[in-house]
């Protein structure tokens, strides 16, 4: 009996999720102007451990849904896409920038203005989950370009 207690406990002494094993550098989220009803959050993802790890989905405080998105090119034009999971792959990074991947807050329930945060939470496949506290930030438009 106690060898299967030892064992028991040195199995569960080993169990690490996936949470555990990301390191979540510069996230923030899109201000937006009063009665813009979306924004998103972006980040960089790095992956420690020795497997593929999968983000399934997010919810956040400041919105009604939240979803995984990114963007696709369908006949020239760029368009926005739901997807079923972001990927981190083992030892490596996941960037979800603008005109990427991101995390999209659907019917925001407040405004996002430059200096407030929000919460984002990430769910990963293993059922771990990871709170995030995000600053707002201005965002340049993607199609923003400079005149020199």
């Amino acid at each position: 009996m106690r060898k299967i207690l030892l064992a028991s406990t040195l199995m569960f002494s080993t169990l690490s999720f996936a949470h555990d094993a990301i390191t979540i550098d510069e996230p923030f989220a899109r201000a937006v102007p009063p009665g813009q009803p979306n924004s998103a959050a972006f980040m960089t993802l790095q992956n420690s451990s020795d497997e593929t790890l999968r983000i399934l989905s997010a919810s956040s405080n400041v919105s009604e849904v939240t979803e995984l998105h990114t963007h696709t090119e369908v006949d020239g034009v760029m368009q926005m896409r739901q997807i079923d999971a972001i990927e981190i792959p083992a030892g490596g990074t996941t960037e979800l920038k603008p005109g990427g991947l991101h995390v999209m807050l659907i019917g925001l329930t407040q405004p996002l203005a430059e200096g407030d945060t929000v919460e984002v939470t990430l769910n990963f496949e293993d059922g771990s989950e990871r709170l995030l506290d995000v600053p707002v930030q201005h965002v340049m438009p993607m199609n923003h370009q400079h005149q020199h």
